[in-house]
């Protein structure tokens, strides 16, 4: 069975389970079936098979369960799963190389492949520009509490996998950018930019919501909505100098 097929099937119980686990600061199984109303006889097949609480929680020597990633600011073990994570104003106050080292290392603390050293080293730069670009058009917001995430690898076993260049999250949003260095729009690309939307919605919980989006840095000024192929759904698209908008559409800072 593939890893798709396997996180297809996230339940509405599994989900409300997971979130319990990593909300709090230790929790037993008969808590946990009492809050979301599961079946004694259920409790061990969920908390040990369903794939988000196998993979990302854990039961320590008192048989109290905890989550890898807390769902509140910060989100404590989020770091554990990126190549770099901090907060926007640590982000902004890194001299590049600093930051730099900082990224290659903690990607190949999360194995994370750095042997195409010149072409990946230039597209994390790339990245790194856009973003600092972004926070200085974002001038007056007050995001120095933000996370970023660079190369987000949550990559546990057989049963999940979730990637994305590069997170920002707000108090209640979850921006999930996928970076091309193109000026063309490509459906394919489309389709990885969203491929991973819903198992973030998962990760992060009901207080947030997931915004997925395509950056194309070789575009200039570029922003648009565009349908997913063979659905109705719909996606932004921008370049990295226009990448502002986006966070307007849904923050509303120009007014």
């Amino acid at each position: 069975m593939g890893e798709t097929e396997d996180m297809d099937k996230i339940s509405e119980t599994e989900r409300k389970m997971y979130a319990l686990i990593c909300r709090s600061d230790g929790i037993k199984a008969r808590e946990i079936a009492k809050a979301v109303q599961v079946e004694t006889k259920d409790i061990n097949r969920l908390l040990y098979g369903a794939p988000f609480i196998h993979e990302l929680c854990y039961r320590d020597d008192q048989y109290r369960w905890h989550g890898l990633i807390r769902q509140m600011q910060p989100h404590a073990g989020l770091q554990d799963f990126c190549g770099y994570y901090g907060s926007v104003e640590r982000f902004l106050s890194q001299p590049e190389e600093e930051w730099l080292e900082e990224l290659k290392e903690g990607c190949r603390n999360i194995g994370r492949n750095l042997n195409d050293t010149r072409g990946l080293i230039h597209s994390f730069l790339d990245a790194r520009s856009v973003m600092q670009g972004l926070f200085q058009d974002l001038n007056g917001l007050d995001f120095r509490s933000w996370e970023i995430c660079f190369e987000l690898r949550i990559r546990r076993a057989r049963w999940i996998r979730i990637y994305a260049d590069v997170l920002v999250i707000t108090p209640d949003l979850v921006f999930s950018l996928e970076f091309k260095m193109k000026d063309r729009i490509d459906p394919e690309e489309e389709l990885q930019a969203v491929k991973y939307a819903k198992y973030l919605d998962v990760i992060f919980g009901e207080d947030y919501e997931i915004i997925p989006a395509l950056v194309l840095t070789r575009a200039s000024d570029l922003y648009t909505w565009e349908e997913l192929p063979g659905t109705t759904a719909q996606i932004p698209v921008c370049s990295g100098d226009m990448l502002f908008n986006l966070f307007d559409e849904y923050l509303g800072f120009l007014g």
